[in-house]
């Protein structure tokens, strides 16, 4: 029997469009207006690398049941009782609301695993919007928007650690070393990501030739590596601009994409070392960090370059320029056609997964957090200076920090930035994302 996923919350926090998100296709009707959807939808949907039945439900509201929301209210408290997983949403961009707050604890009274979720939560206000929601007592909330696709990476991964386990013959245990490392390989259309595949397994698995888009779906091939164990590879269509994206097969190429992105663990983005790094390729990294993943590049068709210290020079400029929130990536220079330099790549990929995979101790975080800030103390925000006090590392994939002190929530970027750098320097962590979460303690002796 597939685990059944329950999307719950009050109406119009955005529950129809996390659906259609997570299930990779536009099931459910999405209008402002509040109450569209009335009796739930179900699909079976792939899902953190399982299959699940994905539930919609109509909206939480308070109403006799002898009325429509009632009715309503009904059918949703019906899917709760089937389910292995609830996705409680509210807004990020309203903030929470009396109904959040009595759905809240009547979901803590039912004994259920639930995930919370800020939606609406694009950009960095709607982010620190999101930390509101931990008043409501149901665990860390998790910013995430379902128009925009952002934070589903960590979604995935938070779904994945929340299901019951898979049966033994299907199991994927994150503990087990004959688990599958799941590495996606991106980029854009004729960098020659289709050839590295083939590289890699040693046979014409793809077609390739020197058209662009010649690969049209992701494809994912189960492989054994010499150096490392087990691979779930896929391969992927060519990420155009969303500009030029116009045929409807194209548009569905790049979802699955996008979809294989959100999924792996670790992405190789392929870059063509001849034409060097350019927009694109870097909107292609920048997915790849919001969604958490662990990022190695390989500069193809080195074979080709001309000038190699040139081009390396050129790579580095843009790297640190363009894409400091995933400073000290690796870079894998190779030939993907004549098999030079693919065999530093594998290597270079589990080094990266197990930065990506690295669990601290509190003890040593909380000596380099001291450290940090004897170095640079927190600014002065609204003439009073902010009180940090301590670290701890809720979680990995990628490297998450919670820090607390008074009024946390209010540091501001550029003093995030100096931790991450100063975290990423103290402990090797070098071309992976770090997250860190800011929370406040209120002051027991402040005036109401």
């Amino acid at each position: 029997m597939l685990p059944r996923i329950a999307i719950m919350g009050r109406p119009n926090v955005g529950k129809s469009t996390l659906f259609n998100r997570l299930a990779g296709r536009r099931i459910a009707i999405v209008d402002d207006t509040p109450g569209v959807t009335r009796d739930r939808k179900e699909v079976v949907a792939r899902v953190a690398g399982r299959d699940v039945l994905l539930v919609d439900t109509a909206g939480l509201e308070e109403a006799p049941p002898d009325t429509i929301p009632g009715r309503m209210r009904a059918s949703s408290e019906a899917a709760l009782r089937g389910a292995d997983l609830v996705l409680f949403v509210v807004d990020a961009r309203t903030g929470l609301t009396p109904a959040d707050r009595a759905f809240a604890q009547w979901l803590r009274r039912q004994g259920r695993k639930v995930l919370l979720l800020a939606n609406k939560a694009e950009g960095r206000l709607g982010a620190a919007n999101s930390l509101e929601a931990y008043e409501l007592g149901l665990g860390s909330p998790l910013p995430v928007s379902g128009e925009h696709g952002d934070g589903f990476g960590e979604l995935h991964d938070e779904i994945r650690a929340a299901l019951p386990p898979e049966p033994e013959e299907e199991a994927e245990d994150e503990g087990d070393p004959d688990r599958p490392l799941r590495l996606a390989i991106v980029g854009r259309p004729n960098a020659g990501k289709s050839t590295l595949l083939n590289a890699l397994l040693g046979e014409e698995r793809m077609i390739t030739g020197p058209e662009p888009g010649l690969t049209r779906d992701s494809v994912a091939v189960q492989w054994t590596d010499e150096t490392g164990g087990k691979v779930r590879l896929v391969d992927t269509a060519g990420l155009r601009r969303r500009a030029r994206i116009t045929q409807a097969l194209e548009q569905m190429s790049t979802a699955a994409t996008i979809a294989a992105l959100k999924e792996c663990e670790v992405a190789v983005l392929v870059v063509d070392a001849v034409q060097g790094m350019d927009e694109q390729d870097l909107r292609i990294a920048r997915l790849a960090e919001r969604e958490g993943r662990g990022v190695v590049i390989a500069f193809n068709k080195w074979d080709a370059v001309e000038d190699r210290n040139a081009a390396r020079a050129r790579l580095n400029d843009v790297l640190t320029a363009s894409l400091a929130q995933l400073r000290g990536i690796a870079v894998v220079p190779l030939s993907a056609a004549t098999g030079r330099g693919v065999e530093k790549l594998m290597p270079t990929v589990r080094t990266a997964y197990e930065i990506w995979n690295r669990r601290l101790p509190t003890g040593a975080l909380n000596r380099w957090f001291e450290s940090a800030l004897e170095r640079h103390q927190p600014p002065l925000v609204e003439g009073k200076r902010l009180k940090l006090r301590y670290v701890t590392m809720p979680k990995a994939r990628p490297p998450t920090l919670a820090i607390f002190g008074t009024r946390a929530e209010l540091l501001p970027e550029e003093y995030r930035r100096y931790l991450v750098n100063s975290f990423r320097e103290a402990f090797d962590m070098p071309g992976v994302p770090i997250r860190i979460s800011l929370r406040g303690t209120e002051n027991p002796y402040a005036e109401e």
